[in-house]
């Protein structure tokens, strides 16, 4: 299934009715670096691999922005230690 994802002013998020049914949110944590610092998807979208496209969508924004992230959500910082390609973005 795809979900359209909406970027907001400081996160990524899917919806449908006006409803917000995942999201991830960040905020600018040094000149060249952001902070992710919550994932959340609703029972509705479960098992859809939603958090994981809202983690890419996060990667790619990092990436055209030129931002390292610093993953301090738990789900996020599992799918760096899973996708060793987010390497590029990762805050050391």
């Amino acid at each position: 299934m795809m979900v359209d994802i909406k970027k907001g002013e400081s996160s990524f998020f899917v919806e449908e009715s006006g409803e917000k049914l995942a999201e991830i949110t960040f905020f600018k944590s040094g000149d060249d670096e952001i902070t992710v610092d919550h994932t959340v998807v609703s029972d509705k979208l479960r098992g859809q691999k939603v958090g994981n496209a809202l983690v890419e969508k996060i990667i790619g924004f990092a990436r055209e922005e030129n931002l390292k992230i610093v993953p301090v959500c738990s789900f996020v910082q599992k799918q760096f230690e899973k996708n060793a390609e987010y390497g590029d973005v990762l805050a050391k």
